[in-house]
């Protein structure tokens, strides 16, 4: 390949930024301590978030068995209106998020249609 020349103006501005470059401590350190190796992907926060109300349902469900254990063994009054209580809240988050999925689902078909 024919190796091209840099002309005097195009060294002196790249003798500029070099400078410039040189002068900025965080990126000299940045690149200090870059690695060669592709670091581990991190889990993001807007992935975590999407799955925050169906982890909130499974933990619901959990309790819910539970007491509903405890309040069929015990046949305590307590037990069975916190059963009664636990099971009625997971109820309606299960039907939140049923209605919130309809609607993400009917909206993206009216923009793919």
């Amino acid at each position: 390949m024919d190796e091209t020349r840099l002309s005097a103006h195009e060294r002196r501005v790249l003798a500029e930024i070099e400078e410039q470059l040189s002068q900025d401590a965080s990126l000299a350190r940045r690149l200090r301590t870059m690695r060669r190796t592709p670091r581990l992907p991190v889990p993001s926060l807007a992935r975590t978030r999407r799955h925050l109300p169906f982890l909130g349902i499974v933990a619901l469900g959990a309790m819910t068995l539970a007491l509903l254990v405890l309040a069929v063994d015990t046949e305590a009054p307590g037990l069975i209106w916190a059963f009664a209580s636990v099971w009625a809240l997971t109820l309606a988050a299960v039907l939140l998020l049923a209605v919130r999925r309809a609607k993400r689902r009917a909206g993206e078909s009216r923009t793919d249609g």
